[in-house]
């Protein structure tokens, strides 16, 4: 079973051996705290499937909406514990790219990150597997544009990011592309095929040991620290 409350909408999922067996998607603008575990036991009821059938629970893990993030683990981790099961915490940037890795070519993974700057990966879509180019990172987009220079591919890019990442970038006259919409945004499936590569590869975790990944501070975090660096210099 996998969860997906990284951005705006939120989605759950069942898949076994590479194949989706059902998702459920909800774009209403309720809070994730509200719809994920209703989400998750409706698909499982429509199903005729239990928890304890599932052998790992999965989730996008970061980065994201941190409050969204905070809620798709602690999620996954209630579902997890009373039974044990081991859990996949996903990169939601990766999870984005896999619905399109049957294409040929480079995916540009991006979320807003605000502050003008996007969560970003890249990735190499070749055979239906994945080539990662680069780690998950914040990263302002006019360091994206630079490095895209060197490479001299059409990206396709894929998530909340990408309408952003598009005007940004074809302005300055990098050949790129949008996923198509029904491709674009994050989503359960997603995080459910890149957990089994997680399982393939021994990356799973307990319960206790799951937690999210930001990818940079929070703005609660940054104003203590600038707090702190104020108080220093006044000293």
């Amino acid at each position: 079973m996998a969860l997906e409350s990284s951005a705006v909408a939120a989605s759950v999922a069942v898949s076994e051996d590479g194949a989706l067996i059902a998702q459920s998607y909800q774009r209403s603008g309720l809070t994730h705290s509200r719809t994920l575990l209703p989400m998750c036991r409706d698909l499982l009821e429509n199903c005729g499937l239990t928890l304890g059938e599932m052998d790992v629970v999965a989730v996008a893990a970061g980065p994201g909406s941190f409050t969204g993030l905070r809620i798709g683990v602690a999620t996954a981790k209630g579902l997890a514990w009373p039974g044990d099961k081991p859990c996949a915490g996903v990169s939601t940037l990766e999870a984005m790219a896999w619905p399109l890795a049957h294409l040929e070519g480079d995916l540009c993974a991006v979320m807003d990150a605000r502050r003008h700057q996007v969560y970003n990966a890249r990735f190499q879509a070749e055979g239906g597997r994945l080539l990662r180019l680069c780690p998950d990172r914040a990263i302002s987009i006019d360091e994206l544009a630079a490095e895209l220079l060197s490479r001299e591919k059409t990206q396709i890019l894929v998530g909340d990011g990408a309408e952003l990442c598009y005007n940004e970038l074809t302005k300055r006259g990098l050949p790129v592309r949008l996923a198509p919409p029904h491709l674009r945004w994050q989503s359960a499936w997603g995080v459910a095929r890149a957990a089994e590569e997680l399982a393939r590869t021994g990356g799973l975790v307990t319960a206790a040991e799951l937690a999210p990944v930001y990818h940079r501070l929070s703005q609660a975090e940054r104003e203590r620290l600038a707090r702190q660096q104020a108080a220093a210099d006044d000293r």
